[in-house]
C-alpha cells in the first residue's frame, strides 16, 4: 500500500460544543494514537480527507502524516476509522493508528470478486458473500487496499472457503481456513423468504397467546376457579336437602 501525503493541525477544542463548532468551519476532528506517543487530538480539512477517500479503493488508507507545529516533519499512519452521519453520509470523526514502516500490522481488508461464476451464468444461482472483509497481516508498504478473488470457475452449490484465497505477496490471511467467505446457492423462494421472514418475527408466539385468551374470554385460572366454585355450589344444595323418611 502506497501512503499519501496528509496535513493535520492540534486541536485543543475536545468539548461537545467546541467540535460542533469545528465541524461548522469546514473541518474534522481526529485522534491519532499508537507508536510511543500518547494519543494526540487533531483536525483536518474537510476537503482534504474527502479528496483522500474519493481517490482510494477503500477507507484503509496509508497516509504520511505532517501535524503543523510537531517536532516530526512526517509520521506514518493508517486511517483506523472514519465515522459518518447516519442519514448525510458526511465526515464527523477520523482515527488514526500510527505505525512503523518495519512492523508488521493487522487490519481487515475487503473482499471483493472478479469474473462471473459457472454456477449463475449457466446454473442460475445467486453468488453470495459470507463474509466482505478478512483479516490480514503485513509490513504497512505491503497491506493490501482490497483483497480480490476469482470466482469464474465456482459452480453451483459449492463455496470458496478462507484457506482457498490467495494472499497477496508478503500478506499472510489469519482466521479459520475452513470459513467460507463465497458460495453461489439456489436463489430462494418467495415461499421460503416469507418463512423466514415469519420464524424471524418477534413475539409471534405472545401475539397468539393473547389472541386465544381474548377469543376464550376468560383466563384458564378464571375458567378452573368457575369450574370450582360450581362444583362448591352444587354440593352445598346436596347437603340442604333432607334425606328420605323410609316408608313405615
Amino acid at each position: 500500500m502506497n501512503s499519501v501525503s496528509l496535513s493535520a493541525f492540534p486541536r485543543t477544542q475536545v468539548r461537545r460544543s467546541q467540535v460542533k463548532k469545528l465541524r461548522t468551519s469546514g473541518r474534522v476532528p481526529a485522534v491519532i494514537y499508537g507508536g510511543k506517543s500518547q494519543p494526540q487530538p487533531l483536525e483536518i480539512n474537510l476537503k482534504d480527507l474527502e479528496n483522500l477517500v474519493h481517490h482510494s479503493v477503500s477507507e484503509n488508507i496509508l497516509v504520511d502524516l505532517a501535524v503543523t507545529g510537531d517536532s516530526r516533519p512526517k509520521r506514518l499512519a493508517l486511517v483506523q476509522e472514519i465515522q459518518h452521519h447516519p442519514l448525510t453520509g458526511k465526515m464527523l470523526h477520523v482515527d488514526l493508528h500510527e505505525v512503523a514502516e518495519n512492523e508488521k500490522v493487522t487490519l481487515m481488508v475487503p473482499l471483493e470478486t472478479i469474473g462471473e461464476p459457472v454456477g449463475v451464468k449457466s446454473g442460475g444461482g445467486v453468488l453470495e458473500h459470507v463474509v466482505f472483509k478478512i483479516k490480514v497481516r503485513a509490513l504497512p508498504k505491503d497491506l493490501p487496499a482490497v483483497v480480490t478473488v476469482d470466482v469464474t470457475s465456482l459452480e453451483l452449490g459449492k463455496s470458496l472457503h478462507l484457506g482457498e484465497i490467495a494472499a497477496p505477496a508478503n500478506v499472510e490471511i489469519l482466521g479459520d481456513k475452513h470459513i467460507p467467505v463465497i458460495a453461489v446457492a439456489l436463489p430462494k423462494t418467495e415461499a421460503e423468504e416469507t418463512a423466514e421472514a415469519a420464524a424471524a418475527a418477534p413475539g409471534a408466539g405472545e401475539v397468539e397467546m393473547i389472541k386465544e385468551k381474548k377469543e376464550d374470554g376468560a383466563p384458564a385460572d378464571a375458567k378452573a376457579d368457575a369450574k370450582g366454585g360450581d362444583k362448591a355450589a352444587a354440593a352445598d344444595k346436596g347437603g340442604d336437602k333432607k334425606p328420605a323418611e323410609k316408608k313405615k
